[in-house]
């Protein structure tokens, strides 16, 4: 989408979206390379044992149209629900294009959502159709009691009572399908993302979402589609950075993406990924980078081909950016966005608009601002938040069912980001932090609401909060405080049991690292936690 330029000032006066009547994602993303470079290959699976399987688009094409046709006879419909619970592998990325070709709308879970996460998701979404595997299966048949709109479930590690096999359903279906005509804001993704309090909310998004990203991806990946290039992430592609900062991009601008069903993510077998596989281009979370940094000395123990990463999700900081310039010779292009409005800010060393410690400037076609609390822009080098103004194809829809939580994200025409932030005199964004209770940690905006709901249904405890306490690797960890119920007594067992509690019903990511007891927490008048004073207190703790 950007057109060669020589400088950022040249690029963004010249940009203009492109303003299409109708618009779907898998045209783009499939339709389009299936007709006219079929044998191109799109998707490479990499195997733990070294094996791999390759997906031309033309196979790839083939296969989503026999599944869009598998779930319009099994009675989908345009503006259905189809809920997607599935690792890196080329069937999550079919099962996608198909739910686009057939207009329904995709919700992605990430496998490591424990039981009660995943029954909210299922029930809050209203998903008519899953498509999972022996993995998710094990975990829906704890709460599939608790979904009767659920009509639909298909494996794709074969049938099982009452589960359809993704397979048998290839195989009885035409390798043909006309892809619906739909318009640029007709709903075509929702990704669940937490708040502040309460339960996550469903962020709904328009095919146009993808033509958003892209002027932020390919300025983020020095102009992505360039030839030889190759694209992977670590990044689950059940998050926004995984699709839509990788995968989809990616495909759309027919550069094939490399895929590993990882449970982990391991430094070493990244290297050795990278090295093995010859990859050009990387998306990787700052969290990642820096566990990539206890790898000894990998710019001269692996042979590695790549030219340009993109890293966003959380701050990367001056310390990452710097040693991944002193190590491999080439800057990390840092980029900044949220799941509601993603690369809006961006960073592209090969038209030097990157600077250690910034989190980007305005990517083209996107406008940022510093506002002050009645929404107006504030001087350069002025603390305020980050704010991006509508209308914009990158923004959201809405929050799936919550109108109030909708309205209450922008000031004015200011959609608002909860982060807070500095612009220097050129431009570039700084990152100071966030103005409300959201926990960043390895890249995951945790609401700390689902959290404390499920603490509290622990028979030991009696209240809890739960707050983000500075981390040098994950930016922040969950560190919950917890009053127990009187006769319980604190202990490392009891620790446990909790954190484990957590981690079983939420998911990995969401458990509490670390557990403090006290006598009560601090409150207002009203009875609401007062949050802030535990976050301070957190700190302190690493200080």
């Amino acid at each position: 989408m950007l057109q060669p330029a020589s400088t950022y000032d040249k690029l963004t006066r010249n940009f203009m979206w492109p303003q299409p009547a109708a618009f779907n994602m898998a045209s783009v993303v499939s339709d389009q390379w299936a007709a006219a470079t079929p044998d191109r290959l799109a998707i490479r699976r990499v195997f733990d044992d070294g094996r791999t399987e390759d997906w031309s688009h033309l196979e790839l094409n083939r296969a989503a149209n026999r599944f869009a046709n598998a779930l319009q006879a099994l009675g989908v419909k345009p503006g259905d629900r189809v809920a997607l619970l599935l690792p890196q592998i080329p069937q999550t990325a079919i099962a996608h294009l198909a739910t686009y070709k057939i207009g329904a709308i995709a919700v992605p879970l990430a496998a490591l959502f424990g039981l009660e996460a995943l029954s909210y998701r299922l029930s809050d979404s209203g998903a008519n159709a899953l498509v999972t595997d022996t993995a998710g299966l094990a975990k829906l048949s704890e709460v599939r009691d608790q979904l009767p709109g659920l009509d639909l479930v298909i494996s794709v590690d074969g049938p099982e009572q009452g589960v359809a096999a993704f397979s048998d359903l290839q195989e009885l279906s035409s390798d043909t399908f006309q892809t619906v005509r739909t318009r640029p804001n007709d709903p075509a993704l929702m990704i669940y993302t937490s708040g502040t309090t309460g339960q996550p909310k469903g962020v709904l998004h328009g095919h146009r979402v993808l033509m958003g990203h892209m002027p932020g991806i390919e300025l983020s990946q020095n102009f992505l589609g360039q030839p030889d290039d190759l694209f992977w992430t670590p990044a689950d592609w059940a998050w926004a950075g995984g699709l839509l900062n990788a995968l989809f991009p990616a495909l759309s601008l027919g550069v094939p993406v490399v895929c590993h069903a990882s449970r982990k993510f391991d430094p070493e077998f990244a290297f050795r990924l990278l090295e093995q596989q010859k990859i050009r281009n990387a998306f990787i979370p700052p969290t990642a980078l820096r566990m990539l940094r206890a790898v000894e000395n990998p710019a001269s123990r692996f042979a590695l081909n790549w030219r340009s990463v993109g890293s966003a999700g959380e701050s990367l900081g001056k310390e990452t950016y710097d040693w991944f310039a002193d190590e491999f010779g080439f800057k990390v292009n840092e980029f900044y966005g949220q799941t509601e409005c993603n690369a809006v800010l961006g960073s592209s060393a090969a038209l030097g608009v990157t600077r250690s410690g910034a989190i980007g400037r305005a990517t083209p076609g996107h406008d940022v601002a510093i506002i002050d609390e009645a929404g107006n822009p504030v001087p350069s080098e002025t603390l305020g938040q980050i704010a991006v103004k509508r209308p914009d194809p990158v923004m959201f829809l809405e929050y799936w069912n919550k109108p109030e939580a909708t309205k209450e994200k922008f000031i004015g025409n200011w959609m608002i980001t909860g982060d807070q932030g500095v612009m220097d005199e050129d431009g570039y964004v700084h990152f100071v932090g966030r103005d409300d209770d959201l926990i960043t940690s390895a890249s995951y905006r945790i609401g700390p609401g689902e959290i404390e709901d499920c603490l509290i249904k622990h028979p030991a405890v009696a209240l809890a909060a739960a707050v983000g306490k500075p981390d040098p690797l994950r930016t922040e960890i969950v560190k919950a405080y917890v009053v127990l119920k009187t006769g319980e007594q604190p202990t490392p067992a009891l620790e446990d049991s909790i954190r484990s509690f957590v981690r079983d019903r939420l998911s990995a990511h969401e458990y509490p690292r670390e557990i403090g007891f006290v006598d009560n927490l601090p409150m207002t008048t009203t009875g609401k936690v007062i949050r802030r004073i535990l976050r301070n207190q957190a700190r302190e703790e690493v200080a």
